[in-house]
């Protein structure tokens, strides 16, 4: 194993990210990403999140999905949002509470 040149810098960290499903106060459901999901869930219930969550408070978180980096929870949102309502409800309705 060869060591890095010293004037290489040392690789950056990423935070873990999750992929969640809320559940919007019209019944839909929203879908995104985030690496701090208690603030984000504040942010949407606050309405500085999202213009689609804005207009439908309250939320609820109703699943969640530990990623690890940022490309994993973009791939698995993309996968989530083609899902069909059916399918996002059985997801849902399997989550641990």
């Amino acid at each position: 194993m060869t060591a890095a040149p010293a004037d290489r810098p040392p690789e950056i960290v990423e935070a873990p990210y999750y992929v969640y499903i809320l559940e919007c106060s019209d019944g839909s459901f929203y879908i995104g990403i985030t690496n701090n999901l208690e603030r984000r869930i504040d942010a949407h219930n606050a309405g500085i999140a999202s213009k689609y969550t804005r207009s439908r408070r309250p939320v609820a978180l109703r699943y969640q999905e530990f990623c690890g980096s940022r490309s994993q929870a973009l791939i698995r949102e993309c996968g989530l949002r083609l899902l069909s309502r059916k399918e996002k409800q059985a997801l849902v309705a399997g989550a641990p509470k």
